[in-house]
């Protein structure tokens, strides 16, 4: 059997220009007659596999392959890599596993599965978890079972028939992600906003959003919560200033100032939500592409706005985690967004099944059910 797919099908690792841009055509082959799908830009993905790019190189290892059918076509790709700092962090090494696609075949998924695998194993590893990021999992991150629609940017978005194409190699799940969805023209509930703009108006409690001009110090107010708020969590590794300055100054290009939010105990940070537009709604018809006319229109698609909004992250210090500063930083948002008549959906995305304060926050707010997404290990 292994000899027959062998000789229909041939495995590539990227190398040259043109197997570069073969990985990026998988995608919109894939789902070419696919309305929800949205093409991530070309560059967005290139730059997880560049090491001037990425400073994951720094401490890990990647590459990727493209698959090809025996009369040249396209049919899947797929990337592997180790990251050094959390490789070792779980019970047998893991590396991982991403950037996915596939046609609906069983055979061809098991020779993309089998390569990642096998270059995983050669390298030391005794697992893989999948699909996920050559970085933080913020994007690019999750198999998408549920709520196909289309896509918040950073998001992932797949096919049915993948999960299937997942458990059929033995894949299980290691834990949800859960995204929410916030109708902004409703109030939220009553006992949320009791809470929060009581909590708002307690003394030594100062809430404030970011400053462009004051991007480095917000950066570092961001480490700070959020190594303090993630570090009991399982296979956790601190965030370096490195990494969050490569994704603040990636969000200037969309970020509205008054959609990110810090809240501060007598002068200590102590909180945080960043909430950006969604991207998505600016290049839906650029499909991946970014030259100059994609720019232009960019621009202009910017200044007349977008109608939804993805909270990216949320995080509070363990120390504050009980004084109700989500809250309050909800209504200092919805105090902006309200007026503005613009934003229309916030998408709570994406919040871990083992993250039960933060599953509770989304139910405060009166979110509903958006969209599920996997995280799936495979053992060797």
């Amino acid at each position: 059997m292994l000899f027959c797919i062998l000789i229909s099908m041939n495995i590539v690792e990227v190398k040259t220009p043109k197997d570069q841009a073969n990985f990026l055509e998988v995608a919109r082959i894939i789902y070419q007659d696919d309305e929800n799908w949205i093409c991530p830009l070309d560059q967005e993905v290139t730059a997880v596999f560049d090491p001037k790019l990425n400073s994951f190189h720094q401490h890990g290892v990647c590459t990727r392959w493209v698959l090809k059918s025996d009369n040249d076509k396209l049919i899947g790709r797929v990337a592997a890599f180790i990251n050094d700092k959390k490789a070792y962090q779980h019970e047998i090494p893991t590396g991982g596993m991403g950037f996915f696609e596939c046609i609906d075949d069983k055979q061809a998924a098991q020779l993309l599965f089998d390569t990642a695998k096998n270059w995983l194993s050669k390298q030391g590893m005794k697992a893989m978890e999948g699909p996920i990021n050559f970085g933080e999992n913020d994007t690019f991150w999750g198999l998408l079972v549920e709520g196909f629609t289309p896509p918040s940017y950073g998001m992932n978005y797949h096919k049915p028939y993948y999960h299937q194409l997942f458990k059929n190699y033995g894949f299980t799940t290691q834990y949800e992600q859960i995204t929410n969805h916030l109708d902004l023209h409703l109030p939220f509930p009553e006992r949320f906003t009791k809470i929060a703009e009581w909590v708002s108006a307690k003394p030594g409690y100062r809430f404030e959003y970011l400053k462009s001009s004051q991007i480095e110090k917000y950066a570092l107010d961001f480490i700070e919560i959020y190594n303090d708020a993630w570090q009991n969590f399982e296979n956790f590794v601190p965030l370096e200033k490195q990494v969050v300055m490569e994704s603040f100054q990636k969000m200037k290009a969309i970020m509205d100032e008054k959609l990110i939010w810090f809240a501060y105990v007598n002068n200590e940070p102590a909180s945080f939500v960043v909430i950006l537009p969604d991207a998505n709604q600016l290049i839906k018809s650029f499909k991946g592409k970014l030259g100059w006319w994609q720019k232009i229109q960019f621009v202009y698609k910017r200044w007349r706005g977008v109608s939804r909004l993805r909270a990216v992250v949320m995080g509070t210090k363990i120390g504050f985690q009980k004084h109700g500063l989500e809250s309050a930083l909800f209504i200092q948002l919805k105090k902006y967004v309200m007026p503005q008549k613009r934003y229309k959906e916030l998408e709570l995305s994406w919040v871990g099944d083992f993250n039960d304060k933060m599953i509770a926050i989304h139910q405060a707010t009166g979110a509903k059910f958006g969209k599920r997404h996997l995280t799936m290990r495979k053992t060797f």
